[in-house]
């Protein structure tokens, strides 16, 4: 690409509509969302469009690519992202130079109750790693059903989970960031915090399938951003969401998330030979090796803490 990116504002994004029918919403983004993505576009717009002028596009007629990733919405939300990483969270970023070239499948853990992990680690690809690579990501498929989400994840290049969307990503030479806790993870009680949930399968299959390396990230920092003291199940049943967690700091009226410090550790990545069709049980085997070395690099991480804030 050899024109930056020009800055889309929100208002012109083309999704008014859905805005309008959530005032709170479009009144939150608009008094806080514009107000962090200025103050990033006036300390980094320059690195932002050299950034993303090195990134590899697959546009059709539209501008936008099959999944519906949009350059100009993605360039908004990299300087929002680039905020909250540089700025609200000051995250720290080790090993992106294991990140390989071509296609690979980066493999983390969740935490935090809300996806800020997931930003942040397509934030470090963004502006951490040399050459960039911008994060496509399986998204849960109930995030599809959500007011402005449904529009904003697919503009931004973040696509609902299933396997051919993996594989047709990573055909592309994608970088695609995989969760296998799920919402397991991101919506567990503090109690359990940094304690890996079960791993899905689907990751490892797929890895195999494609040929496909896969780096593992630990993330320390996002469990403490807002703790969880319970999850109330019949609740989140009710109302078809996968957890209903207790917060302390939200009925306290911090709704938003503490600026806790993140760390980010990218380590070396991690190969796999074998048929994708093998029983569950050998599957399961590579899988608990890809697990055992985030768990590994979170404890390294934890260690390695002085404090959670700095």
């Amino acid at each position: 690409m050899d024109e930056p990116v020009p800055v889309v504002p929100f208002a012109s994004w083309g999704w008014q509509k859905q805005l309008e029918a959530d005032g709170a919403l479009q009144e939150l983004v608009a008094k806080f969302g514009d107000r962090m993505v200025r103050f990033a576009e006036d300390m980094l717009g320059e690195e932002l469009d050299a950034r993303m002028a090195r990134i590899r596009l697959h546009p059709n007629e539209s501008g936008v690519d099959p999944f519906g990733f949009d350059p100009g919405t993605a360039r908004y939300a990299l300087a929002l992202s680039a905020f909250l990483h540089r700025f609200y969270f000051r995250t720290e970023v080790f090993g992106t130079e294991h990140l390989p070239e071509g296609r690979v499948l980066v493999i983390g853990n969740h935490s935090g109750q809300i996806p800020l992990d997931g930003v942040l680690i397509g934030a470090s690809l963004m502006l951490d790693a040399d050459p960039p690579r911008f994060p496509r990501s399986m998204v849960e498929r109930w995030s599809a059903e959500l007011p402005f989400v449904s529009v904003l994840f697919p503009r931004c290049g973040q696509v609902v989970g299933s396997p051919d969307n993996a594989r047709r990503l990573l055909r592309n030479e994608e970088a695609l960031l995989v969760f296998p806790e799920g919402s397991r993870g991101i919506s567990k009680t503090y109690d359990r915090a940094y304690q890996l949930e079960s791993f899905g399968l689907g990751f490892l299959r797929l890895a195999l399938e494609t040929d496909t390396p896969i780096v593992p990230v630990a993330v320390v920092g996002g469990e403490e951003q807002l703790i969880s003291v319970a999850n109330v199940k019949p609740v989140a049943k009710l109302f078809g969401m996968p957890a209903f967690p207790i917060i302390p700091q939200v009925f306290l009226g911090m709704a938003f998330p503490l600026p806790t410090r993140y760390r980010i550790y990218f380590g070396e990545p991690m190969y796999f030979d074998g048929d994708p069709d093998d029983d569950d049980a050998v599957i399961a085997a590579k899988v608990s090796d890809v697990r055992e070395r985030i768990q590994d690099m979170l404890h390294q991480g934890l260690k390695k803490r002085k404090a959670i804030f700095w």
